[in-house]
């Protein structure tokens, strides 16, 4: 416009007239061109009369029209959501309309239905009054309903038997007759008579396999020419020719990692369990997924002492009495036993039925003929070996029982199991005393007391280790959690040194880890086994004797 202007005004005309100025072109523009930058927008209503109504809202303070009631909301519409989710909805999952129906209503047909096997369609509009049902008998009864045939004679009443001459006394029924089409012997149709012979068929199948199971006789194999030296001592004597006092009940001062490999056991196909004997260690104790128990020699010759043969399916746990003289084993064979350790006899057997999963003897020297059970049942189960019979049972686990643990002087123990909680038990009381359970744990499988007492180290499934005071009221340590290791889907025992000082366990990938219980760093990790490293227990008069055993059938001493 400013450089038209300028045009226009610059320089004289042809014909020496004066030229136009500025203000004429412009006047000139505004009469031809007029200008509008803001278009024209035809409005409706005015803006300030404009009302939303809430679709949620209960009242409406002002009286809307009709186009204003079915206006969409304010604001746009999302494209991307689907019918479903821009339909009207006043509950989460759709809408609900309330509705009105009539109790009394309800119950007659709900009755009638029952009794007579038909009843009005609650579907159908009350005019055509449609059955659904046994049609053929509504149509015998003319539709009436329970309530009707209370009021009006319909015909239904069933019909008895003569009650027979009052004068007759045995002839005489009176009003405990029976109905005419009453049925006094049921014959079970083809289908109940097929259900009913496969529970016989299963029945005589596990009848079988109990008597098969009892006709298991317990024996043991000794491996050695003679098990008393030359004064008539058997191997369960400690012996005193070794490098430590294995007499004594006082920890090593100093424990150190193990590094290498001194020795290998060729004992199971799977070893399930070790255990050492009570106080001096001189012996181990092995079961494994063969059915077999086996003694082993961890001094001297390292020789297989004595198999100990007697369960019918694989052993899953074994435990020895105080002295070491007789051990619990259980089995999947739904056994527990007990056995002299010295002469292989089997001197008790038993059971209720379930598959126990672990055993321990009562520590108490005036207890030493009760042990506890736990089970697959969710119990656990004292017995005594002098009655042979179940003296206490002790229900409120959630899944099958893991572990038991006596703490607290043998005062009380304490069981996991696999509805992720920890009980812990007074003995002979069948309430738990506490209950720790929290949305964040696992099972834990394995349960080992640290050597102060103080301290309760659990396995979890979820490839860490938890610590649990003893004395704290079985608080949970968050500051002692041990990770590094994998044993997710394992039951891995765990283990301490003798000083409390390291905590060994084994893995799923066959590693044993360790690590420092001061400030739970791992210190050490090496290959232990080819498979899993299913077990592992620290010498207790050793500085750095660690015996593992894993699911490639070898047991390993390691120094």
């Amino acid at each position: 416009m400013d450089g038209l202007v300028s045009y226009c005004s610059s320089g004289e005309e042809e014909d020496g007239s004066p030229h136009t100025t500025s203000q004429d072109v412009l006047d000139a523009l505004k009469s031809k061109l007029p200008l509008n930058s803001a278009p024209p927008v035809p409005m409706k209503e005015s803006p300030l009369s404009l009302l939303r109504v809430d679709p949620k809202a209960k009242q409406v303070a002002f009286n809307p029209t009709v186009d204003q009631l079915f206006t969409p909301e304010v604001g746009p519409v999302n494209p991307f959501k689907t019918r479903q989710q821009k339909a009207d909805k006043n509950i989460l999952t759709g809408h609900v309309e309330p509705a009105h129906f009539d109790h009394f209503q309800f119950e007659n047909q709900r009755r009638t239905f029952h009794s007579y096997g038909y009843a009005v369609d609650p579907t159908a509009s009350s005019a055509s009054a449609e059955v659904i049902g046994e049609r053929e008998r509504a149509g015998e009864l003319e539709g009436v309903t329970v309530f009707e045939a209370k009021t009006v004679s319909t015909g239904v009443k069933r019909k008895r038997l003569d009650k027979g001459d009052p004068g007759e006394v045995d002839g005489y029924e009176g009003p405990w007759r029976a109905y005419v089409d009453q049925v006094t012997v049921s014959k079970p149709t083809e289908k109940q008579m097929a259900v009913l012979e496969e529970q016989l068929g299963e029945r005589k199948k596990k009848r079988q396999v109990k008597e098969t199971e009892e006709t298991i006789v317990e024996s043991s194999l000794l491996h050695v020419d003679n098990p008393y030296d030359y004064l008539g001592r058997s191997y369960l004597h400690i012996p005193q020719d070794q490098d430590v006092d294995l007499r004594t009940d006082d920890p090593p001062d100093k424990c150190y990692a193990p590094t290498k490999l001194i020795h290998t056991w060729a004992a199971h196909n799977k070893v399930s369990a070790i255990r050492l004997f009570p106080g001096s260690g001189h012996l181990l104790l092995s079961s494994g997924m063969d059915s077999k128990i086996k003694l082993w020699e961890v001094y001297n010759d390292r020789r297989c002492l004595r198999t100990f043969l007697g369960h019918g399916k694989a052993v899953r746990d074994i435990s020895f009495n105080n002295d070491g003289s007789k051990f619990l084993s259980c089995s999947y064979d739904r056994y527990v036993k007990q056995w002299d350790t010295e002469t292989g006899a089997c001197i008790g057997r038993y059971g209720n039925g379930k598959t126990p999963y672990c055993v321990r003897f009562n520590p108490d020297e005036d207890k030493q003929n009760l042990f506890v059970v736990g089970c697959s049942d969710k119990k656990v189960y004292a017995w005594d070996t002098v009655s042979g019979e179940a003296v206490q049972e002790y229900d409120r686990h959630l899944g099958a029982v893991n572990t038991i643990t006596f703490v607290d002087q043998n005062r009380r123990f304490v069981t996991t199991s696999d509805d992720k909680s920890l009980r812990v038990w007074e003995w002979d009381i069948p309430v738990d005393m506490k209950y720790v359970a929290e949305p964040a744990m696992h099972s834990m499988p394995s349960v080992t007391v640290h050597p102060t007492g103080k301290w309760l180290g659990c396995q979890s499934m979820d490839n860490k280790i938890m610590v649990f005071g003893v004395h704290n009221n079985f608080r949970l340590n968050r500051k002692k959690t041990f990770r590094g290791h994998m044993v997710s889907g394992y039951a891995c025992q765990l283990d301490f040194s003798p000083d409390g000082t390291y905590v060994v366990s084994g893995d799923a990938d066959g590693k044993l880890t360790v690590w420092e219980w001061r400030s739970t760093r791992i210190f050490t990790r090496f290959k232990a086994h080819e498979s899993v490293c299913i077990g592992c227990a620290w010498l207790p008069h050793e500085t750095s004797k660690v015996i593992t055993c894993g699911w490639d059938g070898n047991i390993k001493l390691w120094d």
